[in-house]
C-alpha cells in the first residue's frame, strides 16, 4: 500500500469521528448581523399604487433607493388584468425579470395590445434607455404579473404621448 493512502480502517474511524458532527449541524453558526446582511421578508415588502394611476392597477414596492434619485434603484411592480402602460421610454437601460404571472411586452411608440408578446416568470427583460415600450396585463388574464426592476435613476421618464395617462385600461 503507498504511503499516502489510507487503510479502510483508518477512513471509517475518520468517518465515525465526525458522523456526530455532521448527523447535528456541529459547530453552532454565529447570529446573522441586520447591518451587514440586510432582508425583508414577503409579508413586509409593501406595495403601494402608483401616483395618478386608477385603483388596483399598477403598484410598486421600493426595496432599494427610488429611480427619481440619483444611482441603481431596486423595485418590484405589479401590473393588475386590464391595464397596461402607456408608451413610455427612460434615460437608462432597466433590467426586469418577471417574478410571477405572465408579463405582456412590446416596443414602439404605437400602442397595440394585441400585439403584445406574453413572457412568463423567470424571463429577463432588458429595456434599452430611451426606446419606447409598453407593457402590463391584458383584462382575461388569471392575475397580476409581478416584476423585478433595477435600474440607474433618475429615471427620466418620457411619455409617446404625454396629453394621455401613462396606465390604461385594455
Amino acid at each position: 500500500m503507498a504511503e499516502n493512502s489510507m487503510s479502510r480502517r483508518e477512513l471509517l474511524a475518520m468517518l465515525g469521528g465526525i458522523a456526530p458532527l455532521l448527523l447535528t449541524g456541529g459547530v453552532e453558526a454565529s447570529p446573522i448581523d441586520t447591518n451587514q446582511t440586510m432582508y425583508t421578508l414577503p409579508a413586509d415588502i409593501k406595495f403601494t399604487p402608483q401616483d395618478g394611476a386608477p385603483p388596483q392597477s399598477v403598484e410598486s414596492a421600493f426595496l432599494y433607493s427610488h429611480p427619481s434619485k440619483q444611482g441603481i434603484y431596486y423595485a418590484l411592480l405589479r401590473w393588475y388584468p386590464g391595464y397596461m402602460s402607456a408608451p413610455h421610454s427612460y434615460a437608462s437601460d432597466r433590467l426586469c425579470v418577471v417574478l410571477s404571472g405572465t408579463w405582456w411586452i412590446n416596443s414602439g411608440a404605437d400602442f397595440d395590445p394585441a400585439h403584445t408578446v406574453p413572457v412568463p416568470a423567470g424571463t429577463f427583460v432588458r429595456r434599452i434607455a430611451r426606446t419606447w415600450h409598453y407593457d402590463g396585463v391584458p383584462r382575461g388574464e388569471a392575475g397580476p404579473v409581478t416584476i423585478a426592476i433595477c435600474g440607474i435613476g433618475p429615471v427620466d421618464i418620457r411619455l409617446a404621448e404625454p396629453d394621455k395617462p401613462l396606465a390604461r385600461a385594455v
